[in-house]
């Protein structure tokens, strides 16, 4: 069973049927008793770091989070459910994340470049990873947001994605962790092959 973590934040049902339309059995949840019984866990996520971090606290699923991710259960993070997985973002001073990857989050600032990022986007593949396998090197997926990673290792980095005259990182991986700053449930075949890539791993 693959827990949806349902925060209040993020397009909870597009994650969900892609899902279930690769034959997983998925539940959206916000009861963390529920959540730490599932076999891997989906944090989405849509919208700012602060107000995210706080709705987590307040519906008592911080701590269920931090239990997931250090329990070396699969664990997926899309989209601002990445961003979360890192200390802080410039987007809410005095907010924190959850630090399961060290570094923090930074607005696109580069004069010229058009905020928010959205739209279709290569990855440069860095290093191999489960969930890539038969996701080819140059493959597009959807981007939508206006802050992007900038880990403390980069060796965590397992994609980048060119945009304007610099790289940020596209997809973090530690041991059962991988996040996606792209929605692959919006990315057609190469997100639903990294999606069915999760519910084999």
């Amino acid at each position: 069973m693959i827990a949806v973590i349902d925060y209040g934040m993020g397009n909870l049902r597009s994650v969900s049927k892609a899902l279930e339309n690769l034959g997983g059995r998925v539940k959206i949840s916000s009861d963390s008793r529920e959540i730490a019984a599932c076999d891997k866990v989906v944090l989405p996520g849509v919208g700012a770091f602060g107000d995210a971090a706080a709705d987590l606290k307040s519906r008592g699923l911080w701590d269920c989070v931090l239990a997931c991710l250090n329990s070396g259960k699969p664990f997926l993070g899309i989209c601002l459910g990445l961003q979360l997985l890192l200390e802080a973002s410039e987007e809410s001073p005095g907010a924190q994340g959850f630090g399961f990857f060290k570094g923090n989050v930074r607005r696109f600032s580069a004069p010229g470049l058009k905020v928010p990022h959205m739209g279709w986007n290569q990855l440069k593949i860095l290093r191999p990873h489960p969930l890539l396998q038969g996701v080819g090197d140059g493959s597009y997926f959807y981007f939508v947001h206006s802050y992007f990673a900038l880990p403390a290792d980069r060796e965590i980095v397992v994609s980048e994605c060119q945009y304007g005259t610099g790289a940020f990182a596209a997809i973090l991986g530690r041991e059962n962790v991988f996040a996606t700053q792209f929605h692959p449930e919006k990315s057609q075949d190469a997100g639903l092959r990294i999606l069915k890539n999760f519910l084999e791993w």
